[in-house]
């Protein structure tokens, strides 16, 4: 990841309600929500909630797709997994093993589960 994409994904993430979303949608998993379910967990308003997923949205952090009349929102799992290799790859003296295994275990976390799980 590029210092300006991480620069954009931290500055996503520096705002109250969008890390509410965020930290929403990593715990609901890969099948999303409607932005509508969106607005109602966070409580926002849906005119409010869409400038903030399209932020997460553009700063890589979530995706969408629409199901007939209905927009979906979920973690983008790569893009999260991105942004945590970069804080973890120059972790001790650019050794991320010597680092909690906790943290280097997470970033092949994705929607179908870690890789090191199996």
């Amino acid at each position: 990841m590029e210092m300006t994409a991480a620069t954009n994904a931290f500055a996503a993430l520096a705002q109250e309600t969008r890390l509410a979303v965020f930290r929403l949608l990593i715990t609901v998993g890969p099948n999303g929500l409607t932005a509508g379910d969106i607005a109602q967990q966070v409580g926002v308003p849906a005119s409010t909630l869409s400038h903030h997923l399209a932020t997460l949205e553009r700063a890589g952090l979530l995706r969408s797709w629409r199901v007939q009349r209905q927009i979906f929102y979920a973690s983008d799992y790569e893009g999260t997994r991105r942004l945590i290799a970069f804080l973890m790859e120059d972790c001790c003296q650019g050794r991320p093993e010597l680092c909690s295994a906790d943290l280097t275990q997470a970033v092949p976390c994705g929607p179908v589960g870690c890789d090191h799980d199996t």
